[in-house]
């Protein structure tokens, strides 16, 4: 079917009581491995890059893999761009094509965030393209940025700054981080407090490091996408790094790329399972 506009997406996701989740690709490979876990798992989920990733080909290219194969696919998928960290960055995507966006004002004053965000969605509007705002800095590692900040979601700032962005969906801050390094400390209790206050869906960014009974857990506080890059990459650079380690005269390109790409599917599908207690029972109903 074709690419599915974010806001429908969330909406089914929604209404099935399930967590998508939101896979990272850097290039054709693993752009090709998670979409097919994707249809293996019978579950959507959203299909994300960075822009650091996406100028390595261009929104063009990657929006024109991803939507031939989800041409072919029964399961719906969403291209979204993950941390868009300007309005250049926002229209290119926009303008190729993908489903969704991101737009990161993050480590803005508030009020600043604010207005950058409403920017953004007043540019998508008319695209009819949703848009992921964030409030609240995430410790971490993200795509090439490192962030020593750790300033977590202020409940009481989260109903004014949805309301006066116009933001479609929220990543929040709330112990989790970015990348490996870090050990996330998930506070449920302050999900909570956001959960009952925002009047949109709930993002969590830093995937990778969440306990999966954590994970599972957050379908209950209104959350619709979870980000998951991390773990992904180590499983692709691991393959390939195996690959070197057990034969350095090694020289077929495309086994070493086809373990690559089966690793990463396979990462994606038990992610996709592992997330979802009523996986089974999903599947039987769609």
């Amino acid at each position: 079917m074709p690419l599915v506009n974010g806001r429908i997406l969330l909406n089914c996701i929604q209404e099935k009581h399930v967590l998508a989740g939101a896979f990272n690709t850097t290039n054709l490979e693993t752009t090709i491995s998670i979409l097919n876990a994707i249809e293996r798992s019978g579950l959507p989920n959203f299909i994300q890059i960075a822009p650091t990733n996406a100028q390595l080909s261009g929104y063009d290219y990657i929006y024109e893999i991803v939507k031939r194969h989800a041409d072919k696919m029964d399961i719906p998928v969403s291209l979204h761009l993950d941390h868009g960290k300007t309005l250049e960055d926002v229209k290119q995507a926009v303008r190729a094509g993908f489903t969704s966006v991101m737009i990161d004002g993050a480590a803005l004053p508030f009020e600043e965030n604010i207005a950058f965000t409403r920017e953004a969605v007043d540019f998508c509007k008319s695209f009819g393209v949703p848009v992921e705002a964030e409030l609240g800095a995430i410790l971490g590692k993200e795509d090439d940025h490192v962030s020593e900040a750790d300033c977590k979601t202020e409940p009481e700032k989260v109903q004014r700054f949805v309301e006066e962005t116009g933001c479609d969906m929220l990543a929040v801050s709330i112990g989790n981080v970015h990348g490996l390094e870090d050990i996330p400390r998930i506070d449920i209790p302050l999900l909570q407090r956001i959960a009952s206050v925002s009047p949109v869906p709930l993002v969590i960014h830093g995937g990778s490091g969440i306990d999966a009974d954590i994970l599972r857990s957050f379908v209950n506080y209104k959350v619709a996408k979870v980000n998951i890059a991390s773990d992904l990459r180590k499983a692709f650079i691991t393959t390939v790094g195996k690959a070197w380690v057990n034969n350095n005269n090694e020289a077929n390109l495309a086994r070493v790329m086809a373990n690559a790409k089966q690793a990463v599917e396979d990462d994606v599908y038990s992610k996709i399972k592992m997330m979802n207690k009523n996986y089974s029972a999903f599947r039987k109903v769609s």
